[in-house]
């Protein structure tokens, strides 16, 4: 370890130390075993959050069965995040990447270059956002605004008894505000550096008689970084290595939420356009037709209610659409009646309906049973690709459609009045493949209500996608792969959480995985053409520590570390973007009560290798809002500096980029203005 991590991890220790000193007499009193005792705010202080993603129903997270994180409404504000990575790489043993076209998550060690994020779920209110194609988990292109966001939860580990495929790594429920979050109509704008400007407007409302109305609409537009410098390309006939206005992003959001007694209708719109500055899979270089579009609608009705027999009821139908296209200009030939510029017009559409039916009853006040069946029909899932000014270089048109259905079971089981043990397990059935069986368990021991120990296991998978299956170029680079096998992950974890007086809470967990018929593509010495195959073994370990605290004051932060070794079983080799240490450091602190804060935020990443056996240098990124709320009682304001000391640093690039990492962006930033009416 270098010189600047042992002095940031010194800085992380006396924040440590400084946590546990501040209001030391309060931390040290013992609470009373009666809570009547206390009064209001001290009830608030030792609040415990509940989480819904762990089990499909509310619990609190010291009786979840995994480890769990949480991310507010009050945070994202407060700390200025611009987008959904922003926030995710915030947390507790996860970090992003971006190739300038899309951003990627890599959580405990894995997090291949440009793997689309198919090995996390990701839910908006419980309801599945991957697409039906890649499988992908839009993390910066996130299709919600996040003002719109109440509260992130980020389950970690293995979820496939409860959810099925992708619920790999972890789950990420987005919940989102309803309608008597905003009481009326809400304006939002903000400014930033690279010409970035973005507006919002939401209308919210409760009814006399109870409906609840949320109407939302935001609109994006960045011209990006405007000069990026490629040396790979450092050449006359590249430009010298420039790429000029290429690096933009435009974006618009809707979303509508009605919500009648039981009865809940909730609708998303999301389009992206984004331009790509690499010249990824060998494209002209500098050239402004190279970009990607994506766009993501879904409309849902769901159904929720507790009967007087303790039987919970939860059932829901969504349809769901997904349309991404992306053109590729590549040098023709002329010689042989192409044209001089050759355009690969790619594109993918899915629409797929997804239905569920949940029931929860508790039985001898021992056993919480919740039992769900859930079916998934994939109405389309197109993939198109073809050359405009070509001769010959071939052309896909696949048309499918397939189904998923799946039963799962689990049992919370009270097995004393301190120990507890949860246990589930799941059948899915796939058109493809088959079928697949997976199951989770966790003994979960509070000694006191301020300590918890918590043991899990679980398995999970990831079914091979209709990309992976089905996808060619026209036979010039590469083949379909019908006969792959799902993806299959084992997981072992030990975690301690212990709540340090009113104020703080501790968590250590240890880790272990290993992951068998990992998909990656190869070539196939028989053609020389690229084709998916079952071939990688992975194993990891690590462990991860965190302390949060949070006072009355309006003081509050979190700091963890993370150390972890996540290697192909196979060549015993670190696996590429893997960084065996991550630590991070938040802290929000009022300098006017209740009105005025300033939230320091500072992130250090170890070095990463990239695919090419090389290595990116270690970096540490500091940021820095300052929040205002309720100016003039409706009037919120932030200002934001990101990167605030212009750390230069790079990230691993995927197979199909010539760079071996991509540099990031420097110091920017952002003024943010919120008016509500």
């Amino acid at each position: 370890m270098d010189m600047k991590a042992i002095c940031f991890l010194s800085l992380l220790l006396s924040f440590f130390l400084i946590l546990l000193t501040v209001d030391a007499p309060v931390a040290a009193e013992q609470l009373p075993l009666d809570l009547t005792q206390l009064d209001i705010d001290e009830l608030m202080e030792i609040k415990i959050e509940t989480i819904y993603a762990a089990s499909k129903y509310e619990q609190k997270v010291t009786k979840a069965p995994s480890s769990v994180s949480i991310i507010t409404a009050d945070e994202i504000k407060k700390y200025g995040y611009r987008n959904f990575a922003e926030i995710l790489r915030s947390i507790r043993g996860f970090q992003t990447t971006n190739d300038r076209n899309y951003q990627y998550l890599n959580v405990r060690g894995f997090g291949l270059p440009g793997d689309y994020n198919s090995r996390i779920l990701l839910l908006v209110d419980g309801n599945r956002i991957n697409d039906n194609i890649y499988d992908q988990a839009l993390v910066g292109e996130f299709p919600l605004d996040i003002d719109l966001i109440d509260r992130i939860e980020v389950v970690r580990g293995p979820g496939s008894s409860l959810y099925g495929t992708n619920a790999f790594f972890a789950v990420i429920n987005v919940v989102t505000k309803h309608g008597s979050d905003f009481k009326g109509l809400e304006l939002s704008a903000e400014a930033g550096s690279l010409d970035t400007y973005k507006t919002r407007l939401s209308y919210g409302k409760t009814f006399e008689k109870g409906p609840e109305l949320l109407l939302s609409g935001s609109y994006y537009d960045s011209q990006g970084n405007q000069r990026l410098f490629f040396e790979e390309f450092d050449s006359p006939s590249t430009n010298n290595g420039i790429a000029k206005n290429l690096d933009y992003e435009r974006y618009k959001n809707l979303f509508a939420e009605l919500t009648i007694e039981d009865f809940v209708f909730q609708s998303g719109y999301h389009y992206r356009k984004k331009g790509v500055p690499t010249a990824s899979y060998e494209t002209l270089f500098n050239h402004y037709d190279l970009f990607t579009v994506d766009k993501r609608f879904w409309a849902g009705l769901k159904y929720g209610h507790t009967y007087a027999d303790n039987l919970s009821v939860l059932a829901q139908v969504v349809y769901n659409y997904y349309h991404y296209y992306g053109d590729y200009p590549f040098e023709g030939d002329p010689s042989i009646g192409e044209a001089e510029i050759v355009v690969n017009k790619d594109s993918a559409k899915g629409a797929w309906i997804n239905s569920e039916l949940q029931l929860i009853k508790t039985f001898l006040n021992q056993h919480k049973i919740t039992f769900g069946a859930y079916y998934q029909h994939n109405l389309k899932q197109d993939q198109k690709t073809y050359y405009v000014g070509s001769v010959n270089w071939g052309e896909l048109d696949d048309r499918r459609d397939s189904a998923v259905w799946a039963l799962y079971l689990q049992d919370e089981f009270a097995m004393t009045e301190k120990l507890t043990l949860n246990a589930g397990l799941r059948y899915d059935y796939y058109d493809t493949f088959g079928k697949t069986i997976n199951p989770r368990a966790a003994l979960i021991y509070n000694p006191s209500d301020k300590t918890i120990f918590k043991l899990l296991y679980g398995q999970a998978f990831r079914a091979p996608n209709a990309y992976e299956f089905y996808y060619h170029d026209g036979w010039n680079s590469q083949k379909p792969s019908p006969n792959l096998s799902p993806e299959i992950i084992n997981t072992y974890e030990a975690i301690y959480e212990q709540y340090m007086g009113k104020n703080l809470r501790g968590t250590i967990v240890g880790f272990y995985y290993t992951i068998n018929d990992l998909i990656a593509l190869q070539s196939d010495p028989a053609d020389n053409l690229l084709v998916f195959r079952n071939i990688e073994e992975v194993e990891s370990m690590g462990v991860e520590f965190e302390v949060e605290g949070k006072w009355k004051s309006g003081l509050e932060g979190r700091i963890s570390y993370t150390v972890q070794k996540t290697e192909n079983k196979q060549i015993s080799e670190v696996l590429p973007n893997s960084a065996k240490q991550l630590a991070k450091f938040n802290v929000i602190a009022p300098l006017v009560k209740d009105k005025i804060f300033m939230a320091i935020e500072e992130q250090y990443t170890s070095k990463r290798k990239n695919i090419s056996g090389t290595y990116t240098d270690s970096f540490y990124i500091t940021n820095l809002t300052f929040f205002s709320k309720d100016v003039l009682k409706t009037l919120n304001v932030s200002a934001s500096i990101y990167n605030l000391f212009d750390r230069t640093y790079s990230d691993p690039a995927s197979e199909e980029h010539i760079q071996e990492a991509i540099e990031q962006d420097g110091r920017a930033y952002r003024l943010k203005i919120t008016y509500r009416f």
